[in-house]
């Protein structure tokens, strides 16, 4: 398989982009580097653009085991985010795909359509067990593609027709789009969604997150959501000590009064490829604090980037942790907000009839 050039390089121009380079992934055997020779000038060349790609999905659960998350399934809608968070740390997951955690995750995209119909089939087996699927664990599903694509519709869809307990974690607004259908699963006790906000600066949101909604727009997404009865989390994530801790307090104060009832904090996590593309970021962005946030991140994670051990990958740990960690504490105590929503109902979970189906005796 070819490597992938490193961006930017002398025939595109990048714009509204979080990453700058395109480095293959670790598996990929060769490197290569596109070099500029003066040439070209920048208003000349063609803009980098998202390309989306279609797969034809033979599964739509994905299980897991980790004793960190609350959910044991969940569904990817698509691979790589165009929200193009350069924290994400689902980018090197697109190197299983042979294409760069950088500029590929944000610009060369999957969409996975026909996946409902796919889940229709697999909570039709008899060996299925319920429990709540959670999706936007990985990328967003309201990411902006889902709009033509539509596949995260598909899916709220079927889980609705089978009355099937759903979590959805998204900083999309087209979540808005689906209210039909997700205010009805809501008040059967089937619905519970986080909402992730980082930052309330918009201009530092619009460097981190380049192509997710502004922060205003994520509380005003709260706001609609419960105002249609949809129970909402707010997600403080990721918090990046030394550049948005301090806002801790301040997101979950807006959140409240925008309607969250419940809230949680991940912190920074910079596995594999998504360490050097963060420091390289923080070296063009926040040349000031650079040092002193990569100091603290590794603090947090035991003198490393990233310490993937369970119990620890989220939080991490030591006197930063624990500082996060007793802040969180004391404002949502006097905020009023949950740690955790209610658990979702599962004994209303039931296949719907299909044409031809026998009819059970009564």
């Amino acid at each position: 398989m070819e490597a992938k050039d490193t961006f930017p390089g002398p025939d595109r121009r990048v714009r509204a982009r979080a990453a700058r380079s395109n480095d293959a992934g670790r598996f990929e055997t060769q490197r290569r580097q596109a070099v500029d020779d003066g040439w070209a000038r920048d208003s000349d060349l063609p803009l980098l653009r998202t390309e989306v790609g279609l797969e034809r999905a033979r599964s739509a659960i994905t299980y897991n085991r980790s004793p960190d998350l609350p959910f044991d399934r969940s569904i990817n809608p698509y691979r790589g985010c165009e929200h193009g968070c350069i924290y994400c740390f689902a980018r090197p997951s697109h190197a299983f795909l042979n294409l760069s955690p950088g500029l590929d995750f944000e610009t060369r995209l999957i969409a996975r359509p026909g996946l409902g119909a796919v889940l229709a089939g697999e909570l039709r087996r008899t060996a299925y067990r319920v429990a709540t699927i959670a999706i936007g664990t990985n990328t967003d599903p309201y990411q902006p593609i889902e709009a033509e694509h539509r596949v995260m519709r598909e899916l709220v869809e079927v889980l609705a027709t089978f009355r099937h307990p759903l979590a959805i974690t998204t900083k999309g607004t087209l979540i808005e789009r689906d209210l039909d259908v997700l205010a009805a699963m809501a008040v059967q006790n089937l619905l519970q969604v986080g909402i992730s906000v980082t930052t309330l600066d918009p201009g530092l949101s619009r460097r981190l997150e380049p192509r997710a909604a502004a922060p205003a727009r994520r509380l005003a997404v709260i706001r609609r959501l419960a105002r249609a009865g949809v129970p909402v989390r707010v997600m403080v994530a990721p918090v990046i000590p030394g550049l948005t801790d301090h806002e801790l307090e301040s997101i979950l104060s807006a959140a409240r009064d925008s309607g969250a009832t419940a809230a949680g904090w991940i912190a920074l996590r910079l596995p594999l490829e998504v360490s050097p593309l963060f420091q390289d970021w923080l070296a063009r962005n926040e040349p000031g604090r650079a040092a002193r946030v990569m100091r603290a991140v590794r603090d947090i994670h035991g003198g490393r980037d990233y310490d993937p051990e369970w119990g620890h990958r989220m939080r991490g740990q030591g006197p930063w942790s624990d500082l996060i960690a007793q802040r969180f504490a004391r404002a949502t105590a006097r905020l009023g907000l949950s740690v955790a929503l209610p658990a979702l109902r599962t004994d209303l979970f039931a296949p719907p009839p299909r044409p031809g189906d026998q009819l059970r005796l009564l």
